[in-house]
């Protein structure tokens, strides 16, 4: 009996435009942009976080220089382009290894660059990676009579994957410099430049000495070149997203709302639409269950290690601050941890003005995953340690029971190792902040009233709490505090139950002492 194939066939895991195109999988019409891009500039950077279709985009940049109109029937590209001249293609991905070695560099560059050597033959002369490119170069444009379109995915894995050691950096960085040298004397041979990584290095040959490398990353026409907009999610995927609501007892505007909160909310320009996960959507719309699927993934060792090398700005994340050219500026090492976390995709573009932008997590998915991706870090528990705490504490909260919940608390962080813990309030805010938001609960720190800042508000369907937070003081006082600079008046007319609740914190014992509640 033949197999009967679903007529919509999801592309997780296809990051080959040929075979998405040749298989019928579902596809993002990017092509416009393709075009754009291909014949305005010839050398680009591309910066976008993992997972968000770079290779995809190369894959398909591939397929046009190839000439391979075929697979463009009924895109964009088809109406756009009409020479279709076929241009030699070396196409490199870094994305193949791990590089806690650089024999690892070695052995990728040498297993792609004799690929491309079986084709255009090799020099038995050129011994390091960088003269073998530049003679494959030299011998693709003279056996074809056409410029070389060098393409390259991921450019920065062997990077980040050493911001910890810095011996095996220094090695990769000479390894890649000499790779991409032959690049900047030899732009006469090129037709197309594109390479895409995460982040940007200065000491790489092909930033420094490159001049004319245009970084895209930020440019408003191409903010949508990964990702899909709102307008795509309606246009392509609108059967899928009355499929996932039925099935999760919602009307499509319900669902259309919770794939936005969920999903929605990357910009890279800050004039430029929001941008969904395509990662994440296409892997919901197939199972038909929201779930964290970028995040599931898992958090690149090298942010996490960056993090807890310069400390962790959690709660001031959101609506942190940085000047309008961090984010295209070159560096040597990975040291500051606000531009890499939106390079990254853990926070993006909320607004810009005056030369300064203002971030934000992109949406729930990275917000709660970030924060739980942090529990072995921060407090040092595990996802399933932490898990049943944090059920119980809830539920707790859901029905008013303060007590029920501190009691919880109380427990939890008297059992966090004491090498976690800190002295000082700061620090106690951080563990609150952490522990609620990941409870569900929507939690802000340092709240602005008439005559102070409330330390913690945490609110959900029913109740709004109001946590004063002291270090080596009574609850009581904490409590007071609340009541004397007024900070529930703004809360009286919500339609909730406010509850005030001063909590103390003992510097010897590193855990809560008690709380009061009003």
């Amino acid at each position: 009996m033949a197999t009967i194939l679903p007529t919509r066939i999801f592309p997780i895991g296809i990051q080959n435009f040929e075979q998405l195109r040749t298989l019928n999988y579902l596809y993002v019409d990017k092509t416009e942009l393709v075009y754009q891009m291909a014949n305005t500039n010839r050398v680009y950077f591309l910066s976008r976080p993992r997972r968000f279709g770079k290779s995809l985009l190369l894959s398909t940049l591939k397929a046009y220089f190839e000439g391979k109109k075929h697979l463009f029937e009924g895109l964009a590209m088809e109406r756009l382009e009409t020479e279709w001249t076929v241009y030699p293609v070396l196409h490199f991905s870094f994305a193949l290894t791990h590089y806690d070695k650089v024999d690892n560099l070695y052995m990728t560059l040498d297993m792609q660059l004799a690929e491309l050597e079986k084709l255009y033959g090799s020099d038995p002369s050129a011994k390091t990676p960088g003269a073998r490119l530049l003679n494959v170069i030299k011998k693709a444009y003279e056996q074809t009579g056409k410029p070389v379109v060098v393409l390259v995915d991921e450019y920065d894995s062997p990077m980040l994957d050493s911001t910890t050691d810095a011996e095996l950096r220094k090695a990769l960085h000479l390894a890649t410099r000499e790779f991409y040298s032959p690049l900047k004397d030899n732009t006469h041979l090129l037709r197309f430049l594109f390479l895409t990584g995460i982040t940007k290095f200065s000491q790489m040959s092909i930033f420094s000495e490159l001049n004319s490398l245009k970084n895209v990353s930020m440019w408003q026409q191409y903010n949508s070149i990964c990702g899909i907009t709102e307008a795509e999610l309606i246009r392509y995927f609108r059967q899928d997203i009355e499929e996932l609501a039925a099935n999760n007892d919602e009307t499509y505007e319900q669902g259309l709302a919770h794939l936005a909160r969920l999903y929605d909310g990357y910009r890279f320009n800050h004039r430029g639409e929001h941008i969904y996960n395509p990662f994440s959507i296409i892997n919901v719309l197939d199972s038909k269950e929201y779930g964290s699927y970028w995040y599931s993934t898992g958090t690149p060792t090298f942010l996490l290690d960056l993090l807890r090398e310069r400390g962790m700005p959690l709660m001031d994340m959101e609506g942190c601050e940085a000047m309008g050219d961090a984010f295209d500026q070159s560096t040597d090492t990975l040291t500051d941890p606000i531009p890499v976390l939106y390079q990254s995709g853990y926070l993006t573009i909320k607004d810009f003005k005056n030369g300064i932008y203002t971030l934000g997590y992109p949406n729930e998915e990275v917000r709660y995953g970030f924060l739980r991706s942090l529990l072995p870090t921060v407090l040092g528990y595990s996802k399933m340690e932490s898990d049943m705490s944090l059920i119980a504490m809830k539920k707790s909260l859901d029905k008013g029971d303060v007590d029920g919940c501190l009691t919880r608390l109380r427990a939890f962080v008297a059992s966090i190792p004491y090498e976690k813990k800190s002295d000082n309030e700061s620090r106690f805010e951080t563990i609150f902040y952490i522990i609620f938001t990941l409870m569900g609960q929507l939690t802000r720190t340092q709240v602005k009233t008439a005559a102070g800042r409330v330390d913690v508000v945490v609110s959900n369907n029913d109740y709004v709490y109001l946590f004063e937070l002291k270090v080596d003081s009574t609850p009581e006082q904490a409590l007071a505090q609340i009541d004397g600079k007024g900070y529930a008046i703004p809360y009286e007319a919500d339609g909730r139950t406010v509850v005030k609740v001063g909590v103390s914190y003992d510097k010897q014992t590193r855990g809560i002492a008690g709380w009061a509640i009003g």
